[in-house]
């Protein structure tokens, strides 16, 4: 399965004001990108903090959403999925289910165990202004 992390950055290197910032900021390409990508993959994987600054869940795409407590979340199967599960449980959840790329959107945290588990293929970032 081909793990895509895709972000946008400023030139500051920052990702968000907080982790509760929607990303608002970056540029209409940039979106585009993101949008196109993640409909192409059919599954996001991410953070519960990033998840929370999305208005709705994006249509077309699983969201697979890391959290410490998937237990207290409400999943909405095939749209919506909470888990505690290591990254690669994940990825074998996901080809299991006949996916064979994602991408991985973040926060810091959830970029972080991805990349130190080996399970990143590529990284795409757009950088920004300051």
């Amino acid at each position: 399965m081909k793990i895509l992390l895709l972000a946008a950055v400023t030139l500051d290197g920052k990702i968000a004001r907080s982790a509760h910032h929607f990303v608002d900021w970056s540029s209409k390409e940039d979106k585009r990108l993101f949008m196109q990508t993640s409909k192409r993959a059919g599954v996001v994987i991410l953070g519960n903090n990033t998840f929370k600054t999305f208005p709705s869940p994006l249509p077309g795409r699983l969201h697979v959403v890391l959290t410490h407590r998937p237990e207290v979340q409400e999943s909405t199967p095939g749209q919506v999925e909470y888990t505690n599960a290591p990254p690669h449980d994940i990825v074998a959840g996901l080809e299991a289910r006949g996916y064979t790329e994602a991408v991985l959107t973040g926060g810091a945290q959830v970029n972080a165990l991805f990349l130190g588990a080996g399970l990143v293929d590529e990284v795409w970032l757009t950088v920004e202004p300051l």
